[in-house]
């Protein structure tokens, strides 16, 4: 092969090469840009996981138009997230918790699922995320949030804890109980510090999650057999000490055989 061929060659492998690295890396910045930009944005109750849901919204603006409240607007250019995609600020606007769910019937695309329940929508979790600055902790009877929440003493409850320096007042602290928590807002927005205590926080940044290896006994039924008697799992006093010389036994022998190794 000439040489200006082979350098033609090299060179058409170079620009491939390069050609893609770019395109990889591009998709890859996309990937993690919407990643981070999606990380905190509260989508319409009924939404799908983020990942169906951003593939089968038409950015029609449909939900927007039917929210009563103006808490969706559509993402505009230069805000964070991506554009034209509905979204809420809890701290802004919350979501109302409208029982007939305007917004998620009024989909085209099933982006929100029109069947959804307004109670069983889980749009983020509140968060009690500063208790140094939360009034109520401090003891103060504020109760704000507690109040405002549309499923009081489900959503947020109080808990009542006796003040230790002047032994005649008490704490009302509010507390979130995820079970019942849909995640509107409305706790967010209503707090009085200038910097809410009280945030929500996508669930899947919000909740833990216990491994499989741990039971909650007075959750899940017992994995022991019906038939098992305590007695039955018991040896005798013999039998006990027999095994453990054995053990011992075993033992031993494998320390013997590890020093052997060093002779």
């Amino acid at each position: 092969m000439a040489a200006g061929s082979t350098r033609r060659a090299f060179l058409t492998r170079v620009a491939r090469y390069s050609a893609l690295a770019t395109a990889g890396g591009m998709a890859w910045s996309w990937v993690l840009g919407l990643s981070r930009d999606t990380a905190f944005a509260f989508r319409p109750p009924g939404a799908l996981e983020e990942a169906a849901y951003q593939g089968a919204c038409i950015k029609c603006g449909l939900c927007v138009e039917a929210c009563p409240y103006n808490t969706l607007a559509l993402t505009g250019a230069g805000e964070t997230g991506t554009p034209g995609i509905p979204r809420f600020v809890p701290r802004e606007t919350p979501c109302y918790m409208c029982t007939d769910v305007p917004c998620a019937r009024a989909c085209p695309t099933g982006a929100l699922d029109k069947k959804v329940e307004i109670q069983q929508a889980r749009m983020g979790l509140a968060v009690l995320s500063d208790q140094e600055t939360c009034l109520a902790f401090l003891g103060l009877r504020c109760e704000v949030c507690y109040r405002v929440c549309p499923l009081i003493d489900k959503a947020i409850t109080l808990r009542y804890r006796s003040q230790a320096r002047t032994g005649a007042h008490a704490f009302f602290e509010p507390v979130v109980n995820s079970d019942a928590c849909t995640g509107c807002g409305m706790c967010e927005h209503a707090c009085v510090l200038e910097e809410a205590a009280i945030k929500v926080f996508p669930r899947a940044l919000a909740k833990g999650k216990a491994s499989r290896t741990y039971r909650m006994g007075w959750k899940e039924p017992s994995g022991v057999s019906r038939d098992f008697k305590p007695g039955d799992a018991v040896q005798p006093p013999g039998e006990n000490r027999e095994s453990s010389r054995k053990s011992l036994e075993r033992a031993l022998k494998g320390l013997e055989d590890v020093e052997g190794l060093y002779d």
